[in-house]
């Protein structure tokens, strides 16, 4: 009997893979799924599983074909992935080594489109607290897009028929491409560099979303949001929007709207100015009819026709002003020496000398205290009384009741 030859692990797992990798189905397969456990690796390689309502199959992403993702892959996300099946050797499994992805349902730039608008909303590059006005009258223009573009006449154009006094300085760059992002984003940072404008615009005409898309890249925007310049974003059609226009202090619908904003219109900086200024004359010349006015009737005051008028004036009122001084002063005075009178007359009927005139007689002690009582005195002392006419100097010799 033929002895049964004993393979080892390493050989089985070997001859799967090599039937695995010459199996030609296997080598270019598309297959649809939804993400788990997705992991990115320090390496920079991503693992994940791809499963449906029954299976899972295991996948890997190597960094070099993961640097193409445009969007950021995330467990639940249904997608379409591209790859072949082989055997890691080591682990006896096979997996799919994928090498494309995309979302199921919708474009995958459409997916990395929300996905980075949420991360910066979140980060509040989209604030409006943030965004800076617009100066009014720019004295220099810088504008950031393609030098080839028909955009960039249109918008030159514009700028010098609204407001030929600013100076436009052009930053050709790439607006297409892989190229593109970093040099829109240096060009932004090396206009705020060196100062070089007091407004900002950046764009390009209208395309399609891969078209428009270096204006989607974080790079812009991160840019156009530390700008210390106002950043007009003036990127497609009026329907086309990008992250850029999120950030930018202001939106333009077009690349010409964006010269319009951007800038006054001299000719109608030119009819204002007229209009003031002959608002001002009118002013001046109404102001100066006013004037005129007050002059004449100034003049005709009396106070300048006849200077001594007022004077004389004045004297009048003081000599009337004197004259009802006297009068009440008089009639003061004369009330006054009525009242006197009344009092003297009334004093004089209330006199002691009164009642001595009709023959009575007031006795008083040595001290000149009126005597009202006999028991004020004592038999010997003396007494003086007082008369109508004189006086007599009296010696007390007795008392009755």
């Amino acid at each position: 009997m033929e002895e049964q030859r004993v393979f080892s692990v390493t050989e089985v797992n070997g001859y799967i893979k090599n039937l695995i990798d010459g199996t030609p189905m296997l080598n270019g397969l598309l297959i649809r799924g939804e993400l788990s456990n997705y992991k990115i690796y320090p390496s920079g390689h991503h693992y994940f599983t791809l499963k449906d309502d029954e299976c899972a199959l295991r996948c890997v992403m190597f960094r070099g074909a993961a640097g193409k993702l445009r969007f950021r892959p995330e467990s639940g996300m249904k997608v379409v992935v591209f790859g072949r099946i082989s055997v890691f050797p080591r682990d006896g499994a096979y997996q799919l080594y994928c090498t494309q992805m995309n979302a199921d349902g919708i474009g995958d730039l459409y997916v990395a489109f929300e996905q980075l608008k949420e991360k910066l909303f979140q980060e509040g590059l989209f604030d409006e607290a943030h965004k800076k006005p617009l100066p009014k009258y720019p004295q220099r223009i810088a504008v950031v897009t393609s030098s080839a573009g028909a955009a960039v006449h249109d918008m030159i154009r514009i700028l010098r028929h609204r407001y030929p006094i600013a100076k436009i300085l052009l930053l050709p760059v790439r607006v297409q491409g892989v190229e593109a992002p970093p040099e829109i984003a240096g060009a932004i940072r090396y206009a705020n560099r060196w100062q070089l404008a007091d407004v900002l615009i950046t764009g390009r005409g209208g395309g399609s979303i891969e078209d428009l898309w270096a204006f989607n890249d974080e790079r812009v925007a991160r840019a156009i949001y530390a700008s210390e310049i106002p950043v007009i974003s003036a990127v497609g059609h009026e329907p086309d929007v990008t992250i850029a226009d999120f950030v930018a202090d202001r939106r333009a619908s077009t690349p010409s709207n964006a010269a319009e904003i951007a800038v006054p219109d001299m000719g109608e900086l030119l009819r204002y100015l007229q209009s003031s200024q002959m608002r001002l004359l009118q002013g001046e010349s109404n102001l100066l009819d006013r004037e005129k006015q007050r002059l004449r009737a100034c003049m005709d005051k009396r106070v300048l026709t006849d200077p001594m008028a007022f004077v004389q004036d004045k004297r009048l009122q003081l000599d009337f002003v004197q004259q009802k001084l006297g009068n009440a002063a008089a009639r003061q005075l004369d009330g006054d020496m009525r009242r006197f009178a009344q009092l003297t007359a009334k004093l004089d009927a209330l006199s002691p000398l009164k009642v001595l005139g009709r023959g009575y007689a007031m006795a008083q002690d040595e001290k000149g205290s009126v005597l009202k009582s006999s028991e004020q005195v004592q038999v010997g002392e003396r007494i003086r009384v007082k008369l109508a006419q004189g006086s007599l100097q009296c010696s007390v010799e007795g008392k009755g009741e």
